[in-house]
């Protein structure tokens, strides 16, 4: 049956859904200022229109909440998200798995996401899903995904084997991916100055156990460091930069982080935190499942199934790629971030997403007051 279902799936797609590339991790609960594992991912796509959509219980499935292409108006790849378990789901672009293999029913990461998000409730059930889904895949991705009990890993998934890489085997606690695979072929795909980018931002927060969230959604998806030259831009002082090997690139459209629980917990307490759009620019909201878990604005509402604030942060986007003609695209403006008056974006969104973070922390509180009165209430 679950093979029936994910073939009649991919036949009934009328585009092709793609993921491009993206920059992630998945962190040990171990490593967390609360304890609670998490998942990022910076997402990188030609698709510039995302939205998050609450996707009901439905025959049997679960219910989950996922970021969505604007145009995937069938809501048929989901390429970040989480479920009623607790499970989490997301992927990085891989270019060094398949090789030369003659599949052409290829990018279908996003329908073999939205497939997990309705069934899976461990890692262990997501590594079955592997096993028996009929191959090829259609995919080249590195599948990162969290559970309740706390498990992650990475599944370097071809179309026709994967490669696990289990977050308890990591000797610090977290796992990195870009746009190549550990198990690929060797000094190929791309990615990698992001992901040195990454470690090197990432290494004293590790070293202090202190990791959150707002670590990946204000500091690295906000900061123009590139490794390769050894040169943080964020604050130089520069108006103008080449957009190039930086966490946040023009192609962004979402810094997304997923917090776990703690294990015992209730799984509708995990978060989803997103910084829609572009992220230099976006606001950061929080979400949940249930009716009112999703704010609105982050929901496709437009005639064109756009999400209102990802057209607000697009707008903002255009301040800072301003030039279209020649390569004029892949020059930023960074004065329009950061700049000695504080209006940037980056500087005049900081505040405002602090307490974004601080609402998001105290309704957490709250429901979790509410799921452990209802629990005790159970047990008399």
């Amino acid at each position: 049956m679950k093979k029936r279902i994910l073939i009649a799936l991919i036949a009934v797609l009328g585009i092709v859904i793609t993921g491009d590339a993206c920059t992630s991790a998945i962190v040990s609960g171990k490593l967390t200022a609360n304890g609670r594992p998490l998942l990022w991912k910076n997402r990188d796509t030609n698709d510039l229109n995302n939205r998050v959509e609450r996707i009901q219980a439905h025959d049997g499935l679960m219910e989950f909440v996922a970021l969505f292409d604007a145009r995937d108006t069938r809501d048929t790849a989901a390429w970040m998200g989480f479920n009623e378990a607790g499970f989490a789901i997301m992927n990085t672009a891989s270019y060094n798995l398949n090789g030369n293999d003659g599949v052409k029913n290829m990018d279908r990461e996003g329908e073999l996401m939205r497939y997990a998000l309705e069934r899976c409730k461990t890692v262990d059930d997501f590594e079955g899903l592997l096993k028996t889904l009929p191959k090829p895949l259609g995919v080249e991705a590195n599948f990162g995904v969290i559970d309740a009990a706390g498990n992650g890993a990475y599944f370097e998934t071809g179309n026709f084997k994967y490669v696990k890489f289990d977050l308890a085997d990591a000797a610090d606690g977290i796992l990195t991916r870009t746009n190549y695979s550990y198990s690929g072929v060797k000094d190929k795909g791309m990615g990698y100055v992001r992901e040195k980018n990454e470690k090197n931002l990432l290494a004293p927060h590790i070293a202090a156990q202190d990791i959150t969230p707002a670590v990946f959604t204000e500091e690295l998806s906000r900061t123009f460091y590139n490794a390769q030259l050894g040169k943080d831009f964020t604050r130089s002082g520069d108006n103008w930069i080449v957009d190039q090997d930086f966490i946040p690139r023009r192609i962004s459209t979402a810094s997304i982080v997923i917090e776990g629980i703690i294990p015992g917990e209730n799984p509708l307490l995990t978060t989803m935190w997103i910084a829609l759009g572009y992220p230099p620019c976006a606001e950061v909201f929080p979400v949940w499942l249930g009716e009112d878990g999703v704010a609105p604005e982050l929901t496709g509402t437009t005639a064109e199934n756009h999400s209102v604030q990802c057209d607000r942060v697009n707008k903002r986007k255009a301040e800072v790629f301003p030039v279209e003609r020649g390569n004029g695209k892949q020059y930023l403006n960074l004065s329009k971030l950061y700049n000695n008056d504080g209006t940037g974006y980056c500087q005049t969104l900081a505040l405002k997403n602090r307490q974004a973070y601080k609402r998001g922390y105290e309704e957490i509180a709250r429901r979790r007051a509410l799921y452990n009165k209802a629990k005790k209430g159970k047990k008399k």
